[in-house]
């Protein structure tokens, strides 16, 4: 009998000590650092980083060697520089891969009735989509993220209508902002507009000119398509009403995820190194000597220089050159060390570029304010402060950068589309979308580039759609023409 109620006096105890320890427990064990419910805020962050990380990507791996910002020190076979344009898929998936994200927080921001979140983020949605739009044309819109829903095959959406749709999301977007309103779950790292400062928000304000100066870059690119869409209208409502659609208005309004290098943030280039940095890639010549023709500082912040016969110069090579040759390693410019490390390499829009399209807008007669030379020397001094560079005081006046008003309307757009070349340094694509769209700059043809080769007008799909989404992949090719190939002009370039 003792050993019963032995058996069943420890039992209990156990029962006990057990229930005491476990009643508690996923309150006393909850990780305080480990959200339990997603918010926007914890989403935010991290979608911000990775969108630029790809844009830039894109950038440094495809546009700068296209655009002849630089070229491979060895190539013996193809090459973009060559425009051999091969199915790209990495901003494909990195920008897809963050779409679902986007879409939450733009449901959750709803739910929880907060405007200011929903409106960020169909900003990021229009910027991606008009950029992975001029990149290959038709593409999944939609349908994407849909995969809950048991969709895993999205259609693509024709250029136009994505356009469409991109106009009508950043005009919500604009009416959405609530500048009296914090975000009340954090998160933003491009505008910080997480707290009000004199009751207001000046993150928020900022947001709002992105928004409105991304729909100008927009409908500038369209502006061939004016009889489909009411290009001219809108601009003009823009450009008439600061106050309802503000744009921006100094550099301190720039559109920069500025890299804190600090776990999890830290610039993507940040551990580079040397050899996959500066050793394998140069300055083509174009870029550099007019440079150094119009002694640019931007050169110090950009480039880094070479020694020849004892003296520092800034030197670039030949792009699209001939398969057999191959330049001397450290003989030429590169990339400087610094840019690895640069906070202010995450560039998305600019108050620069603002300013150079204003000056093209005044030059096709629209009412900016000022005039073309008035905009375009603030550009390239915008580019300048940007960049943490000095404008020399005659650098504006000097032969080869001075404005000229007298010239031709299509001379006066060159000189606009060059300066506005240069403000796109790692401006994901944009310099290869303006130059398709415009024609400029002009670049010289490199004498390795076969006959045959002709300058793209896109990037061909990735190979990976033929097989697991054939279907909707053929409407598509078939929409644009017939042919999934870099010569196939997309909508708004027909």
């Amino acid at each position: 009998m003792k050993k019963h109620l032995y058996t069943y006096l420890t039992g209990l105890l156990l029962f006990c000590l057990f229930s005491s320890c476990t009643k508690n427990f996923e309150s006393i064990n909850a990780d305080p650092n480990r959200p339990t419910q997603i918010n926007p805020g914890v989403m935010l962050g991290q979608l911000e980083y990775q969108f630029v990380n790809s844009s830039i990507g894109g950038s440094n791996n495809f546009t700068h060697d296209l655009m002849q910002v630089n070229a491979p020190r060895s190539s013996t076979s193809e090459g973009v520089h060559r425009y051999y344009i091969l199915p790209g898929s990495a901003l494909w998936t990195g920008f897809y891969n963050r779409m679902a994200d986007v879409d939450d927080i733009i449901t959750i921001s709803e739910k929880l009735k907060e405007n200011n979140y929903k409106a960020i983020a169909l900003v990021y949605k229009s910027w991606a989509y008009s950029i992975l739009t001029d990149l290959y044309g038709d593409v999944p819109y939609s349908e994407t993220a849909k995969a809950t829903e048991g969709n895993f095959l999205p259609k693509f959406d024709s250029q136009k209508n994505i356009y469409t749709q991109i106009l009508k999301d950043l005009i919500t977007a604009n009416d959405l902002f609530d500048d009296s309103k914090a975000l009340t779950y954090g998160g933003d790292y491009v505008y910080a507009s997480n707290a009000l400062s004199g009751g207001k928000n000046i993150g928020i304000q900022r947001w709002k000119k992105f928004c409105n100066t991304l729909r100008l870059r927009l409908l500038l690119r369209i502006s061939k398509r004016q009889s489909e869409i009411d290009v001219n209208a809108q601009i003009t409502a823009i450009l008439a009403d600061a106050v309802k659609y503000p744009v921006f208005a100094s550099n301190a309004d720039d559109g920069i995820f500025r890299y804190p290098n600090v776990y999890p943030f830290f610039n993507p280039y940040y551990t580079a190194r040397q050899l996959e940095w500066r050793d394998g890639t140069y300055y083509t010549k174009f870029f550099i000597d007019k440079m150094n023709a119009d002694n640019d500082p931007r050169r110090s912040v950009w480039v880094l220089p070479v020694t020849v016969g004892g003296v520092s110069v800034y030197r670039g090579i030949e792009s699209g050159y001939p398969t057999s040759v191959e330049y001397v390693v450290g003989a030429n410019s590169s990339y400087v060390d610094a840019l690895k490390t640069s906070s202010n390499l995450g560039v998305m829009i600019t108050y620069a570029e603002e300013e150079f399209i204003k000056a093209e807008l005044a030059l096709k007669g629209y009412n900016t304010g000022k005039t073309s030379k008035v905009h375009y020397e603030n550009g390239i001094t915008a580019s300048m402060v940007q960049w943490g560079a000095t404008l020399p005081a005659n650098y504006l006046s000097q032969t080869g950068v001075v404005y000229n008003a007298t010239a031709s309307a299509d001379a006066q757009l060159q000189q606009i589309m060059l300066q506005k070349y240069y403000a796109f340094f790692f401006v994901d694509y944009q310099s290869w979308f303006e130059k398709r769209r415009t024609g400029y700059p002009i670049l010289p043809r490199g004498t390795g580039i076969p006959a045959e080769n002709l300058f793209p007008n896109r990037v061909p799909y990735p190979t990976y759609l033929q097989s697991l989404n054939q279907k909707n992949y053929s409407a598509a090719v078939a929409n644009m023409g017939g042919s999934d190939n870099s010569n196939t002009n997309v909508w708004w370039n027909k």
